[in-house]
């Protein structure tokens, strides 16, 4: 069943932020938790390791809702160093997918309209708008310091190119934002490198060794805070072991899939999202679980190969308690889900029923 979800397709992203979040995450009501947290994610206590990845926690009040709701690890939306736009509304359509959505099928294209039926499918596009830090900081050390016993909340945040394209600054723009988001108190951090960036590859995590040289600056200035590394969907098994190889003993965490990039068509054939640079935009929801379980699965086996200690959050169609369990038998630290979560705000108190 389908609930009002928390952050409405039909209104743009700013009236979202200001007046969000929507259904049973407006109604204050708090689940309560009670006993000794049980489970250890990245060095912090949990009640359940299950949360909502980097997008649909807009700010503080959403973060504060899904902690509410019990979601104990939820991301605050990625952050820049700088005042950032979104890109035009709509930012959320429903997406009209039959079973899996392979990478055949993205490329060739998918329709999109505004009509929302089970299994829930979306596409998301929304540029990775941000706030000066003069706000976020504020807003997410209140999320932050908001988390209950057995809870934790994850700051996420990424880079931005200037006008000359200097590498140097770009990375060090990264190292910036990740000191900003550690000063809020956030234990855990993560490094959104699954964005439409801009590497030398369309996203950065398959540009190998830039991600490297990020994720190792940005460990070197946090020191002992856990650092995750958020990427897509690795096609080629070679380029992952390659991507281990580089930042497998400097990262904490992987977090694997953000969304399946596809071509998204109206109903007449047309271009969907209004705008530049906007034909092709992340698909998410039930479509890409197999995605995302085959990127814990050959993670998982990678790891133990590799000797490596990482711990992996699996993401990617989770949209009910067996998508969880499922992500958890094949090996994930951690599970996350968004879209599922969107329209389903009792989604983690489902959870923790079934354990």
């Amino acid at each position: 069943m389908l609930h009002k979800p928390f952050f409405d397709p039909e209104k743009t992203y700013e009236e979202n932020f200001s007046q969000g979040p929507f259904g049973a995450f407006a109604d204050g009501e708090i689940f309560k938790q009670t006993g000794t947290p049980e489970y250890t994610v990245l060095g912090q206590k949990v009640f359940t390791p299950f949360g909502i990845p980097a997008g649909p926690l807009l700010n503080g009040k959403y973060v504060k809702a899904a902690l509410d709701k019990g979601f104990d690890m939820p991301i605050y939306k990625t952050v820049r160093t700088k005042k950032y736009p979104c890109n035009p509304w709509p930012n959320v359509l429903s997406v009209q997918v039959k079973g899996d959505l392979t990478l055949e099928q993205a490329d060739k294209g998918v329709v999109a309209n505004h009509t929302y039926s089970e299994p829930i499918s979306i596409t998301n596009s929304f540029g990775v708008p941000s706030f000066d830090p003069d706000f976020w900081q504020k807003d997410m050390k209140e999320a932050v310091d908001y988390a209950k016993k057995g809870q934790v909340v994850i700051g996420s945040f990424q880079g931005t190119t200037n006008a000359t394209g200097n590498v140097d600054a770009y990375v060090e723009d990264f190292v910036t934002a990740a000191k900003l988001v550690k000063e809020t108190g956030a234990k855990i951090l993560e490094i959104n490198l699954s964005c439409p960036n801009e590497g030398t590859a369309h996203l950065l995590c398959f540009d190998l060794e830039r991600t490297a040289k990020v994720a190792s600056a940005v460990k070197n200035a946090v020191g002992n805070t856990p650092v995750v590394i958020k990427v897509a969907y690795f096609k080629e098994q070679e380029q992952l072991k390659k991507l281990l190889t580089l930042v497998g003993n400097v990262i904490d965490g992987i977090a694997a899939i953000n969304t399946i990039p596809a071509k998204i068509y109206d109903e007449n054939g047309n271009q969907a999202l209004p705008g530049n640079n906007r034909l092709v935009s992340g698909t998410c929801g039930y479509p890409i679980k197999w995605a995302g379980e085959n990127m814990v699965e050959r993670l998982v086996k990678l790891r133990e190969e590799m000797n490596l200690n990482f711990e992996i959050i699996g993401v990617g169609g989770v949209t009910t308690v067996q998508d969880y369990e499922e992500y958890r038998k094949l090996g994930a630290d951690a599970v996350m889900s968004a879209t599922g979560a969107m329209w389903n705000p009792f989604l983690a108190q489902e959870i923790k029923k079934q354990k």
